[in-house]
C-alpha cells in the first residue's frame, strides 16, 4: 500500500479485527490546542492558552465517569509549563495517554506561507512536513516523558507523505480520518466516502486509521455521501434534507451536536458493530469566549452535562473506555 492510499478509501481486505473480549469500547480524544479566532485568517502569534486552567476540572470530570482522555498536542500546548503539568500529571497516573496534534501555521520551522491550505500539513512540502512532525514529536516526549503513539492531522490534514512519516515515527495509530466529512473546497482532504471502521493503512498492519466517528441517521442515510457531494455545488442542498429528518450527519461530539443526536448516532454505530467510537472536541471549549460552542459559561456547562449523558447511555450499553495501549494490542493479535 502506497502513502497516498491514507487520501484514498482503502481496498477490501484492510479492515481491522480486535481480539476476542475486546468488545465494544470508547475512546475520547481531545484536540488540545491554542486559543485563536476561528473565523479569522490564519497566523502565528496572537494566540492564548488560557483555557489550560480548564483542563484539571475536565480531567477531574473523566476519571469520575470512567474516562480515559487522550490529549493530542500542539505546539503551543506543549511549550507551556502549566499544560505540562496538568496533563503530565494525569499520564503518570494512568489516567489519560497523550498524542500528537500538528497545527503547521503555529509549529517550527516556519518556512511556508500561512494560508487556508497550508493549515493542512500535508499539502506542505514532504520535508517541512516532517521537519514540523518530528519537531513536536520530540518535544512531547521529552516533556511528558512517554513517546507518543497515536497522531491526528489538525485539520484532519493528511498528505500523500504522512503514512511514511507515522510509521518512521514510531506511530501505531492514525486518528485524522473524518469519515463522511469532505474538505476540499477549502484544499484539504476529501473522506466523505472513507469508512468509519477502524482498518490498516499499510498491508504489513503497522499503522491502524481509526477514524473520527460520524454516522447518518434518517430515511437517506444511504445516499449520504452522494447528496454531500452534490452541496459542494449547491451550498444548502444538505440542510433541506436535514431540516424535514430525512438525512442527518452526525458526528459525536459535544461541539454543534445535541446529546439526542449524539445518543441516536451512538446506537447507529453499536448497532452497526463498529469496535471502537471516537469521541472528539476541541481543549479550548473548556473555558468560554475562545469556541463558537462554549460563549459562555452556561455553554460549558452544557459540555459537561453532554458528557455525563452520553457516558451514562455507553454504560446503559456496555461500552466501556480503552486506551491507546489496549488498542494498539487488541488489533495486533
Amino acid at each position: 500500500m502506497t502513502s497516498g492510499s491514507m487520501l484514498k478509501v482503502p481496498p477490501a481486505g484492510r479492515e481491522a479485527t480486535f481480539a476476542p473480549g475486546f468488545g465494544q469500547r470508547v475512546l475520547l480524544t481531545v484536540d488540545t490546542e491554542e486559543e485563536f479566532d476561528w473565523r479569522a485568517p490564519f497566523r502565528r502569534e496572537g494566540y492564548g492558552l488560557s483555557h489550560v486552567a480548564a483542563i484539571p476540572r475536565f480531567q477531574a470530570f473523566c476519571e469520575g465517569v470512567g474516562a480515559h482522555p487522550v490529549y493530542l498536542v500542539d505546539w503551543p500546548i506543549v511549550q507551556d509549563p502549566q499544560a505540562v503539568e496538568i496533563i503530565g500529571d494525569a499520564v503518570r497516573r494512568g489516567t489519560a495517554e497523550v498524542g500528537v496534534q500538528l497545527h503547521p501555521w503555529v509549529n517550527p520551522p516556519f518556512h511556508e506561507e500561512v494560508n487556508i491550505r497550508n493549515s493542512f500539513a500535508g499539502n506542505l512540502p514532504p520535508a517541512l512536513e516532517a521537519a514540523k512532525f518530528t519537531a513536536l514529536r520530540d518535544a512531547i516526549e521529552a516533556a511528558f516523558g512517554t513517546a507518543p503513539l497515536i497522531y491526528r492531522a489538525g485539520r484532519y490534514g493528511l498528505g500523500p507523505h504522512t503514512a511514511d512519516l507515522l510509521k518512521q515515527s514510531g506511530i501505531r495509530i492514525d486518528t485524522s480520518v473524518r469519515a463522511l466529512f469532505d474538505y476540499s473546497v477549502q484544499g484539504g482532504p476529501d473522506y466523505s466516502n472513507h469508512p468509519v471502521a477502524p482498518y490498516w493503512i499499510d498491508g504489513e498492519r503497522s499503522l491502524l486509521e481509526l477514524p473520527v466517528t460520524s454516522a447518518y441517521w434518517g430515511p437517506l442515510r444511504q445516499l449520504g455521501p452522494l447528496i454531500h457531494r452534490v452541496q459542494r455545488h449547491i451550498p444548502t442542498f444538505f440542510s433541506g434534507f436535514s431540516r424535514f429528518n430525512l438525512l442527518e450527519r452526525i458526528a459525536l461530539t459535544p461541539e454543534g451536536v445535541s446529546a439526542d443526536e449524539a445518543l441516536r448516532g451512538i446506537d447507529l454505530s453499536l448497532d452497526a458493530g463498529l469496535p471502537v467510537l471516537v469521541l472528539s472536541f476541541h481543549s479550548p471549549t473548556l473555558a468560554p469566549g475562545h469556541t463558537p460552542y462554549a460563549r459562555d459559561a452556561a455553554g460549558v456547562e452544557t459540555l459537561y452535562a453532554w458528557f455525563e449523558t452520553v457516558y451514562a447511555h455507553l454504560a446503559a450499553r456496555g461500552v466501556t473506555s480503552c486506551t491507546v495501549a489496549e488498542i494498539v494490542a487488541a488489533s495486533s493479535t
